[in-house]
């Protein structure tokens, strides 16, 4: 299986083009702009780029592409932290497609204590929503790391979101 690697600060596969070292530079503000948007919405302050959650995403988002098992990192490893996953075809989904499938989530969404905030019943309907929106949150860093035929993308927040017993706006 071949892997192209994520650049760890920000978090975008980079090969040898101009193009592709164009997209690495607008990386983190392209998915600040995407949470940031959302957040705004939601009617919470912005978050910020962190180099160091980006740099663990990274690192995440290639373990990701080496084992091709798609599932959340342990919470003991990454304590404080929340997590968002996105996996899909390589190249076919722009960061604001990818973002937007966690944003999508908006439409099971009901304000108030979490986890009772899904109008379908299962928290996990809404989760990655919540996350993003999370009034708590203040830094973000994400990555993305890719097979042959797949796109990873790994974002992470701090503080982390989805707390039992917390408001979601």
């Amino acid at each position: 299986m071949r892997i192209r690697w994520a650049l760890a600060l920000v978090g975008v596969a980079v090969s040898g083009s101009a193009h592709a070292q164009s997209l690495a530079g607008q990386f983190p503000a392209r998915i600040l702009a995407a949470h940031n948007a959302e957040r705004a919405r939601a009617g919470v302050a912005p978050v910020f780029w962190d180099g160091a959650l980006g740099a663990a995403a990274a690192t995440y988002a290639r373990q990701l592409a080496m084992t091709a098992r798609f599932q959340h990192s342990n919470r003991q490893a990454r304590r404080g932290t929340g997590e968002n996953l996105w996996m899909g075809s390589r190249g076919a989904f722009s960061i604001e497609a990818m973002v937007a499938g966690w944003t999508s989530e908006k439409r099971w969404f009901r304000p108030g204590i979490f986890p009772n905030n899904s109008r379908t019943g299962s928290w996990d309907d809404v989760a990655h929503y919540t996350q993003m929106i999370w009034p708590t949150t203040t830094r973000i860093g994400c990555a993305i790391a890719s097979t042959k035929r797949v796109d990873y993308l790994v974002c992470r927040y701090a503080g982390a979101g989805n707390i039992d017993g917390r408001r979601v706006p």
